[in-house]
């Protein structure tokens, strides 16, 4: 990639990330006590971030209410954040895509060098255990930080997701775009949505 494309991986204007978890993690995070933390786990789809659904306030909730495969949720509730997505690894742009297709191709050769097999996302294509876009994302992540190369301060993509949402339609019905937010200053405040009964 070019130094001239960094230019257009900065976003230059504020968007809403909506998150969704337990109502007494929301208390706590907008009393000022404490920040969302990140996720880190094996199968992060956008890599280890603190998760936000882009201008979605009711994905954010109906996720805290039925989605969350890791623990159940006994107080469902979703947190609003004013975002900076500062410098970002942006999955709609092709730049973005083809540093994460050199990095699949560093992460499978050094794996093949192992002798080790890598690892596969499970669970079919729209939701599941996504292991291996997670690995690419921190190697891609880990080499930046190895060559000396700015990091990025959050990670964004689209998710076509769920059945049709008509017959013969491109459009699925839970369509989305997630946010990863590495950098915890990139979040500049949290609120209470508005949410219609």
């Amino acid at each position: 990639m070019t130094n001239s494309w960094v230019l257009y991986q900065r976003h230059s204007s504020f968007l809403l990330g909506f998150h969704g978890t337990e109502k007494s993690i929301v208390d706590h995070v907008i009393s000022g006590n404490s920040h969302l933390k990140k996720s880190e786990g094996r199968y992060e789809w956008l890599g280890h971030g603190v998760y936000f659904w882009e201008n979605d306030p009711q994905r954010g909730l109906e996720w805290a209410q039925t989605g969350n495969s890791k623990s159940k949720i006994k107080e469902a509730a979703v947190i609003g954040a004013i975002l900076d997505l500062g410098f970002c690894l942006d999955l709609t742009t092709r730049a973005a895509l083809d540093e994460v297709a050199k990095a699949y191709e560093t992460l499978r050769d050094s794996y093949a060098a192992a002798g080790e097999k890598l690892p596969l996302n499970t669970g079919g294509r729209d939701k599941g255990k996504r292991e291996l876009d997670c690995q690419v994302i921190q190697a891609l992540h880990d080499y930046r930080k190895e060559k000396g190369l700015e990091a990025y301060d959050s990670v964004r993509a689209p998710f076509p997701e769920d059945a049709e949402l008509f017959e013969g339609a491109g459009f699925k019905k839970n369509n989305h775009i997630q946010i990863a937010i590495i950098n915890p200053s990139c979040i500049k405040g949290y609120f209470h949505p508005l949410i219609p009964a």
